[in-house]
């Protein structure tokens, strides 16, 4: 899906490549040759049809719930003790979400967040989702995302995996969006969020959201609906619009501009991605390269001036930078602080 060098959501033909693979693939069967079986919670709609360990602290689950079309992925890492637990154990948990491919392996592969020492008491649960899939329930006719996530997934890693109560959670890119609107749309849920190059207001863009869906050959307007005609659903769904929801806890929230900064190479050239996008580049500085980031910096600054005009608490930090992985991991580090105070970790 993503360039190995930079892993960007905005490779856009490797994304159009992976989507074509990904509608051509059945759907999710465990492997014959390792996975553990495990348990079922069907009142809940959800079963775990498959569970392998990887390492000494990494265990990937097949999760097969209603909410979806398509089995999905979570990967895990266990905190010491974990797989020796006893009955009622439990950890706290941080929720990492990946970016719009839903790829549960990205946050292994992008970041050190397997060898941070101050993770070992956490379980932290990575969960994959469809590509695109936008941490939403769809308004017509894709897949229920939140739902799985909120209603299906976290019940049953805290009734079977040790999750315990207390969360926070982070993501990148699209997986920054997700991580403030989960906890905008459930508040008490999470005691801490960030977001790493977050869309968090995609409102103010809805041709990039539907232009970036029509690339990927997804009907964009089965999100939210129509942008004009459905704006009360697109609000509903917007981090800038649900700013008032997002008072109660510490946020961090970090961007670059589009410009090249201290962990791009140099002479970086700008990028062309969809009609969409490319046409915005007029309204952003000369120096910008990456038209997506230059988007996610545009709406994770309005959305922090949104959130201190509610008085939230929130953290920042804005530099220049393209969407890559070294600056999402540089702001994990720096948003550490923040996401393991409220799992009581010191």
């Amino acid at each position: 899906m993503f360039d190995t060098a930079r892993r960007r959501f905005r490779d856009v033909t490797m994304i159009f490549a992976a989507a074509v693979a990904v509608a051509a693939m059945p759907a999710c069967t465990p492997s014959t040759n390792a996975p553990e079986r495990a348990g079922a919670d069907r009142g809940g709609g959800i079963e775990v049809v498959a569970q392998k360990r990887l390492d000494e602290r990494a265990v990937d689950l097949t999760i097969r719930s209603t909410a979806l079309p398509e089995d999905a992925q979570v990967r895990l890492l266990t905190p010491t003790g974990w797989h020796n637990r006893t009955s009622g154990r439990t950890w706290p948990v941080l929720y990492l979400l990946p970016g719009g491919d839903g790829d549960h392996t990205g946050w292994t592969t992008d970041t050190a967040v397997a060898d941070i020492a101050r993770l070992r008491d956490v379980l932290v649960v990575i969960p994959g989702m469809p590509m695109f899939g936008f941490y939403s329930d769809w308004y017509a006719g894709g897949p229920n995302v939140e739902s799985f996530h909120l209603d299906h997934l976290i019940p049953l890693l805290e009734r079977d995996f040790g999750a315990s109560g207390k969360r926070a959670i982070a993501g990148i890119s699209q997986g920054g969006y997700g991580a403030l609107k989960y906890a905008a749309h459930r508040p008490g849920m999470f005691g801490a969020a960030a977001s790493y190059s977050g869309w968090l207001d995609p409102l103010r863009r809805p041709e990039v959201v539907l232009g970036a869906a029509g690339f990927l050959g997804i009907d964009g307007s089965a999100l939210w609906g129509d942008p004009v005609r459905n704006r009360a659903q697109w609000m509903a769904n917007d981090p800038y619009h649900l700013a008032d929801n997002l008072t109660g806890i510490p946020l961090y929230l970090s961007s670059g501009d589009g410009s090249p900064g201290e962990f791009d190479p140099p002479n970086l050239p700008r990028e062309s991605l969809f009609p969409e996008i490319d046409r915005l580049a007029d309204e952003f500085p000369d120096s910008m390269v990456d038209p997506t980031e230059a988007v996610m910096g545009e709406s994770t600054r309005l959305t922090a001036d949104r959130l201190r005009a509610s008085n939230a608490t929130v953290t920042t930090h804005f530099t220049t930078g393209t969407h890559s992985p070294p600056y999402w991991n540089d702001n994990f580090h720096r948003s550490l602080p923040i996401l393991l105070d409220a799992l009581g970790i010191r």
